[in-house]
This record gives C-alpha cells, structure tokens and sequence, in this order.
C-alpha cells in the first residue's frame, strides 16, 4: 500500500521525485490551478503558457509531465488536467479531484515519492485528493516476476506503484484533515483488498481460501467470523448454495462476519455473491465469455472488505456480512436444467438455467441474513449482462423495495464518487418465473432481465425488512485501459458506497 502523509513543507521545498500540480481548462487555454501558485512562480509565472505551448489543455485526466525548473527540489513536475474552470470560483467537484489524483499516481508508477500539490480546500477536497492517489497507485503484480533480472542488472517486471504520496497544502494539525486521511487510507485500503481478491486467479481463491483470507483478516480487525463448510450447508439445508457448488471439486462455503459496536442503534447487513469461477455449469457459457469469469465473485469481496472497513473506522452501526461461496462448474455431480433445489427458506426452485446461479446462493443467503431482523439488507452481485446491457461498463443498477431507501443508496453512490442508477422491480415481470414443477424456476423472460434477477432475490427477503439489491456485473472488472483511479481489472465496485451507507446509518443521517 501507498504511504500517504500531510506534509506543511511548501512546493518549492519539498524534495520528491515528482510535483503534481492541477491545470484546468480555461476559455483561451489551460490556467494553473491553485495549490501550484509556487510552481508557476519557479517558472516565472509562464507554467500556463508552456503548457499550452506542449499541447496540454486541461482536459480532466489529461497528464503532462516537464523538467522542474530552477528554484524547485523536484526533477519532473506533472501537470493533471481537472477539466473544466468552476463557474463563479467555486471549488473543483470532489471526484474531478480524485480523478485527476489516480491519473497522477498512475502516471507516476516506479517512482518512489511525490508531492501532490492540488486544492485543498475543504477536508473533503482531502478526502478526495487522498482517495484517488491511493486508489490510482494500486498494481496487481503478485504473479508477475519481479524478482527476475534483465542483462543489465535492472528488474524486467512490471513497475512497482508510487511508493509515497505527500499532500501539500492540508493542514496536519487539523483534526478535520487529519480524520479525512486516516479515513482515506483505511477506505482505499479495502478497496484495493477487493480488487486483489477479483484480480487473484480461481486456482488459488476457492471458495474454501476466500474464506480463509476473509476469516484471517476479520479476527485481526475485531470482527467476528462464523464459517459453514460443506457438511453444515448440507445438514442446514442450504440447496441453493449447495445446488451451484456441487458440481465443482472445490466445496462451497457461507461465511458470516459480525462487527458490533457497544453503542450502535442500527443493524446492517450485506450479502455478497461470491462464485469464485463461473464457468455457466451444465449451461456452459459460449467461447469468450469465461476469460474474465474470476471476477464473479465480485460482490462477496465488497462484502467482505465493507465489514472490515466499518471496523476499522469504529463506526457506530453494527454490519454483518454474508459471503456466499461456490464454484460453479460442469460435472457428473452438477445440477442440471430442470433440477429442483429446495432453499434454505424452503422454497423450491426449477433450475432452468445453471448459469442463472448466483441468485440461487444469494438466495439462501437473503433468507439467513433475514433471520436476525436487520433494519436493513444489501447484496451486492455481478449478477447480470443484462444489467451491463441496460446501463453500460461503469455504472450498476439499484433495487430495492422501499423507494425512499434505493434513493438514499443512489444519492450516497454519487456522493462517493461510484456511478449508479435505480431501477424498477415491475410487478408484472413476476410471473413469468411461474414454474409448473416448483414454486419459482430461476429464469423469467429474456428482456429485462436485470429486473427478473431482482425480484427473484426478493422472494427470499424476510418480511417487512428493508432490501436493495445492487448489480455491479458492469462496473466490478474493468478490461479497457486505466483511467482515473480505475485500474485495468479489479475495480472494487460497492465498496465506497457500502461505507457510506454504514456511515450514514451510524449517525443517523440516512434520509
């Protein structure tokens, strides 16, 4: 993990290898931002005009790097573009700012230090600025070889993230920039254990290692952790989670984890769907779409680093996490197409598709997590192409059955920075799960198939507890190239929003 620290040394002080500065767009060319008042002044107030002069607009994630002039202990100095100027100098929008931060700290990876001298100027803007540097220097290179030599000496694996950032321009002694850090660096922190959990290959996170990687961190954090083998889901009755994994060598597994808080009035509790390899079972998915099927458990990982997160920060709310774990895969012990499964609610369930599996071990775990009356429950999937369909690669859909609550998750989405949208359940879509054989098949038309997926997850909701459902099948597993703070792979999708949403509810300010 990147170091982070506040440090009250000025830009033209510091020693660092790179100095990053914002540029924002202006109507006749890139203005300096402010936070880079000494840098322009090094280059006799003209860091505009060279800019313009190597072709750099100001355009949001745009990165220019130039030799430090004299005056500046620094070699290189960037430039990021943060887009537009605010109208009527207001303050640059939080997410431009963790943007043009993550587009820096990308920019800058194999380098060990650098000053990020862009505006601060609320602890917010700390936050945010502090987020994107640490969530834009995160590289997955754990299977990567590193330790080998080239002929010349030098290491020919990839390079190394920015090794520290210093924030300049915070005020260290400030309880409110100094809380918006430790609060950055514990979110990005779990963020990036997300993304190292969907980024690691599915020979080595199997359901039972998931659960012990879930289970080491939660006892070092002060969360509680309970885990079901496969024996236990057998004797309690868990068909759903059973029905997918038994077709896989790999077992699958339920893990519970219970952070409390002495004070807390609120109960929260998210479900995270966890296939750590889908391969579509018996209903085997076509050619080119099973290369990136590691990232199908996407969800648990959210699940999973929120609850540590939420302990970390000591917030007032208690948050239990369920991760549902299987791999689901073909063999003569699969389920089949047109199998019944009976739940652990005791609903049965047609099975007219074995790749339709993540709603029938989220199932179970909807109707486990109802038992202890939480005032509310999350899960969080990579639950359809539908969904990726309707809403694109950088944006997951929300259901719920209470409006006002799916307006609230919405509204916290955006505020963090994670681009989402609500979405219906329609009443009518219901029926079409209707199954001669059993009281549900896990299947309903084709068009709309996002929201089928909701509503089956609905049935298994106990009564009068509010849900939402949160399809993250676009956003979780970036393939194109980096941008922001987005890496290639892994993004973390959810994370942010479910600490918010902890957050809010700790404090009772959840509207």
């Amino acid at each position: 993990m990147t170091a982070l620290t506040l440090s009250t040394a000025g830009a033209a002080t510091l020693r660092a290898d790179a100095l990053v500065v914002g540029v924002a767009k202006g109507p006749k060319g890139p203005v300096v931002a402010a936070g880079a008042e000494a840098v322009d002044k090094a280059f006799d107030g003209k860091l505009a005009g060279v800019l313009d002069a190597l072709g750099a607009s100001g355009a949001e994630g745009e990165v220019t790097k130039l030799p430090a002039p004299a005056g500046l202990k620094v070699p290189v100095v960037l430039a990021v573009g943060l887009g537009s100027v605010p109208e009527k100098a207001e303050s640059f929008d939080e997410e431009v700012l963790r943007r043009a931060a993550g587009a820096a700290a990308r920019a800058l990876h194999g380098t060990k230090k650098a000053a990020f001298a862009l505006p601060l100027d609320d602890a917010s803007a700390v936050t945010a600025v502090a987020e994107g540097a640490l969530l834009g220097a995160y590289a997955f290179t754990a299977y990567q070889g590193g330790e080998k030599k080239a002929g010349n000496g030098k290491s020919s694996g990839p390079k190394q993230p920015l090794a520290e950032v210093a924030l300049l321009g915070a005020k260290p002694r400030d309880k409110e920039h100094k809380a918006a850090v430790e609060r950055a660096v514990v979110v990005a922190t779990e963020v990036n254990v997300a993304r190292d959990l969907v980024n690691t290959p599915p020979n080595d996170l199997t359901p039972e290692a998931f659960a012990a990687v879930a289970s080491a961190a939660a006892k070092e954090n002060g969360v509680k952790v309970q885990v079901l083998d496969e024996k236990a889901l057998v004797k309690g009755g868990y068909g759903g989670i059973m029905g997918v994994g038994k077709g896989s060598e790999n077992p699958p597994r339920l893990v519970k984890l219970t952070y409390t808080h002495p004070k807390a009035e609120k109960t929260l509790a998210f479900v995270g769907k966890g296939i750590t390899y889908d391969s579509g079972g018996i209903s085997l998915k076509p050619a080119g779409h099973n290369e990136t099927m590691k990232c199908d458990m996407a969800g648990a990982a959210a699940v999973f680093a929120s609850v540590v997160a939420a302990a970390k920060l000591g917030l007032k709310v208690n948050v239990t996490g369920w991760l549902a774990l299987a791999e689901n895969m073909p063999s003569g012990s699969a389920t089949k197409p047109g199998d019944v499964l009976r739940m652990y609610s005791g609903k049965t369930v047609e099975v007219l598709n074995t790749d339709a599996e993540g709603r029938l071990v989220l199932g179970d775990a909807l109707t486990k997590a109802s038992e202890d009356n939480p005032d509310a429950i999350v899960d969080v999937a990579t639950l359809t192409g539908a969904m990726v369909l309707a809403l694109g690669d950088r944006t997951f859909g929300i259901m719920a059955n209470d409006d006002a609550f799916r307006t609230s998750i919405h509204e916290i989405a955006e505020e963090v920075g994670e681009s989402s949208w609500p979405m219906p359940l329609p009443a009518e879509l219901r029926k079409t799960m209707d199954s001669p054989t059993a009281d549900i098949a896990n299947m309903g038309v084709r068009m709309g198939g996002g929201l089928v997926a909701g509503l089956f997850l609905q049935e298994f909701v106990g009564e009068g507890i509010t849900w939402a459902h949160l399809d993250i099948a676009g956003p979780a597993f970036h393939e194109g190239a980096p941008h922001g703070y987005t890496p290639k792979g892994g993004t973390g999708s959810a994370v942010r929003t479910l600490v918010r949403l902890a957050e809010r509810t700790a404090t009772g300010d959840l509207g």
